[in-house]
């Protein structure tokens, strides 16, 4: 209960570039969990659909494997579904290749989507709470020039400690910005790494040759 006290005096003693540092911090939560529920749905569909057009290519059934890529909505569904294509005309194994890094190309962006804008608020949160302390103790040392010298000291620590509350909360709030963006972009990547790695094996199976 003290610690929210705290925080509550600490917030509204930091100026009003307090404010737009909580939006950011506001936006790049949302940002975060949209990001985070999309990645781990995408690996999971991704390991499903995977497990099932698997067995249909080592078949040889390639018109069940292109249906149910084409059905599907998730990233490898639609880089497999392109392989599954170009196979299908007869093409050499450079050609399914290229038809799958395509279709690699138009996911990557939708698995990357937003994830930077965490990186940017990170530096725009850092930046606010110091321009909000710039200017707290701009307004302090305003204050000062009427004040009598026995109360000059009392209330220029008093401005700095106010002032330093918005450095604080910018910091608070970029620093687990830069570890979430970083963790994410880790989690994108494995995802990418993962597409390569099933086009690798999808080539294989075809069994065509360059």
């Amino acid at each position: 209960m003290d610690l929210v006290a705290t925080l509550t005096r600490a917030f509204q003693n930091g100026g009003v570039f307090m404010y737009p540092i909580m939006a950011v911090l506001v936006l790049g939560l949302a940002i975060t969990i949209e990001r985070f529920t999309y990645l781990r749905r995408a690996y999971g569909e991704n390991r499903s659909l995977w497990a099932k057009l698997l067995p249909l290519v080592n078949a040889g059934r390639y018109e069940d494997a292109e249906k149910l890529a084409a059905e599907s909505s998730t990233a490898i569904g639609r880089v497999l579904g392109y392989g599954i294509v170009r196979s299908r005309d007869h093409a050499s194994r450079d050609e399914v290749e290229r038809a799958m890094e395509e279709g690699l190309m138009e996911v990557t962006p939708q698995l990357e989507r937003r994830t930077h804008y965490l990186a940017v608020f990170a530096n725009v949160a850092t930046l606010l709470g110091l321009l909000g302390t710039i200017i707290g103790l701009i307004h302090g040392f305003s204050a000062l020039s009427g004040v009598s010298p026995a109360e000059k000291q009392d209330q220029l620590s008093q401005a700095v400690s106010i002032a330093m509350n918005c450095t604080a909360f910018g910091l608070m709030v970029a620093v687990p910005f830069m570890l979430i963006h970083a963790w994410l972009q880790s989690m994108t990547d494995e995802l990418v790494d993962s597409l390569e790695m099933a086009s690798v094996k999808f080539l294989n199976s075809l069994g065509l040759n360059g």
